[in-house]
């Protein structure tokens, strides 16, 4: 565990004190007043009054919209559904910049539906609604999907023979059974939603602020550290709660009914029922995640000489983006790609030991050391990018001006995803394995490399892919640190974005649509090699 509470406490806990500290300190003295001065402003209580039932009005359409996906993807076999259920996972990889750029290109000014029926959904808390829905979509068909799969089917018809009805065997055996994961799923769109930056901030204008997006406006744009110290705060501890009750979920979930292998409760459709719930996921689907995805594209081809390459080549040139950048915008491509390789090496390090210390020991301790894993999460990634910039300046670590610093706050995101990735493949392998090597005089190192590495080589491949295209796609804390002439996809895009005329538009479009293949090539890979399918993500 010393490798990753150091790496924790140096490059988040510290930052994250830090930032807090200039907030809430003069001349060394704690001023706790503040706290209730911002928090009885009328302006911070509209902030948090929106960012609490945007949260709840998104969960609760997500689940009321993925369930059925869910369901469909647990219970069902047809043709594609690999490919299907990869394609539903693009959204949750892809950097909210891009999500926000998709809809905006579908609802917004001169979007395709404004153009098809002159409909604009932009600055309007519908497009934020139905971005949250697309983007957490997966986490509910993986969460609740992957444990529904595993129930024995057996038990529910044992309860239709015993005479209960469809709904009521449903409602009395596998409801129960499912809640856990139910909980765990809502949970986590709850937090994802909570935390939301990219999507408000792109499609919400300036008449909607999450707290996320106020940090950000407090600290870059009016340098109010004292406001945005106690909106850390209050985001903090509103994150750690969350994550104090998902951590019980889980552990509900675990201790749920006996499972079964997936193989074998999934079937093909019988009935008009169950072919109109499939057809009518599938619409879903093509409307709700393929359309947003399919506009963006055509967006990015969409000239005004009619559709050509024309944004893809201007990407090429410096003085195409209006001095936007200091280099090319095509070199983002290139910087992204070399940043996430580096931040998925140590999330892969860091992330790999965590989960072999909590496979291996037990108790209060680890357990609390788990929840700390999933803080990056949810506490805000504006607070730890800014906190880089005054906290990492100072010889020995001197980082401001190196380019390393990007790769570790996008590494403080894809550990998460390695923990929870690897930890449920540690766990399965037998420790009498480990003991056989060891009397036969294999040394520590000799049995993890003989023993645990083949039986986990996969859960790490999926788990340096999780890690890799999340890197990719960081934006709340990379805006700050990355350097001008080194500028990331997700910053780029949101630069191009930040400036008027139809070419940066067009090269915006043009950058996201890269992204955004570069993070579905990733997930159809993990499909290939993925054995698991009923963890977290």
């Amino acid at each position: 565990m010393a490798v990753p509470v150091a790496f924790f406490a140096l490059f988040f806990a510290y930052p994250v004190a830090a930032i807090v500290g200039r907030g809430l300190k003069v001349d060394g003295v704690w001023q706790f007043g503040r706290i209730g001065e911002v928090l009885t402003r009328p302006d911070i209580r509209e902030v948090l009054w929106f960012t609490s039932w945007q949260a709840l009005a998104s969960t609760a359409l997500t689940l009321l919209i993925a369930l059925p996906g869910a369901y469909v993807f647990a219970r069902f076999d047809f043709p594609g559904k690999q490919l299907l259920r990869a394609v539903v996972t693009v959204p949750f990889v892809l950097p909210t910049v891009v999500v926000g750029t998709a809809f905006l290109a579908l609802l917004g000014r001169g979007g395709f539906l404004d153009e098809l029926w002159g409909v604009r959904l932009d600055t309007t808390v519908w497009a934020i609604l139905l971005a949250h829905v697309f983007f957490n979509y997966a986490v509910v068909v993986r969460t609740v999907g992957g444990l529904w799969a595993q129930l024995d089917p057996r038990q529910e018809e044992a309860a239709r023979v015993l005479g209960a009805g469809r709904f009521a065997a449903w409602r009395r055996v596998t409801l129960p059974a499912l809640a856990p994961a139910v909980a765990a799923a809502a949970l986590m769109v709850f937090l994802f939603t909570f935390t939301s930056f990219g999507v408000v901030q792109i499609l919400g204008g300036p008449g909607f602020s999450t707290l996320e997006v106020e940090i950000y406006r407090q600290t870059a744009q009016l340098l109010a550290l004292p406001t945005a110290a106690v909106l850390t705060l209050v985001q903090f501890a509103a994150v750690g709660a969350i994550l104090a009750v998902h951590a019980w979920t889980v552990r509900r979930r675990e201790t749920a009914l006996k499972l079964v292998d997936a193989a074998q409760t999934a079937r093909r459709p019988r009935g008009a029922g169950q072919w109109a719930l499939l057809c009518g996921v599938l619409l879903t689907v093509l409307l709700l995640i393929l359309l947003p995805l399919g506009v963006l594209v055509e967006r990015s081809v969409n000239t005004t000489g009619g559709h050509g390459f024309d944004f893809y080549r201007a990407l090429a040139s410096v003085d195409a983006g209006g001095g936007t950048f200091l280099v090319a915008p095509l070199e983002a491509i290139w910087n992204s790609l070399q940043y996430a390789l580096v931040a998925t090496v140590i999330a892969l390090v860091v992330g790999g030991l965590a989960a072999a210390a909590l496979t291996r020991r037990a108790g209060r301790l680890v357990r609390g050391f788990d929840a700390l894993l999933m803080l990056p999460l949810g506490v805000s990634a504006v607070t730890v990018g800014f906190g880089f910039l005054i906290t990492l300046d100072k010889p020995p670590l001197d980082l401001r001006t190196s380019w390393i610093l990007v790769p570790l706050a996008q590494a403080l995101v894809g550990v998460p995803f390695v923990v929870r990735t690897m930890l449920p493949v540690l766990r399965a392998v037998d420790g009498r394995l480990r003991e056989a090597a060891a009397v036969l005089g294999a040394s520590p190192l000799r049995a993890w490399r003989e023993v645990d590495l083949p039986l986990v080589r996969r859960a790490l491949l999926v788990a340096a892919g999780f890690a890799f295209a999340v890197s990719l796609g960081e934006f709340g804390a990379t805006v700050f640190i990355a350097r001008p002439d080194r500028p990331t996809l997700p910053v780029a895009v949101a630069r191009l974005l930040g400036r008027a005329g139809e070419l940066n538009y067009g090269q915006a479009m043009a950058l996201s649509t890269i992204l955004m293949v570069v993070c579905a090539v990733s997930l159809l890979l993990l499909e290939r090699i993925r054995t698991d399918r009923s963890g977290e993500f």
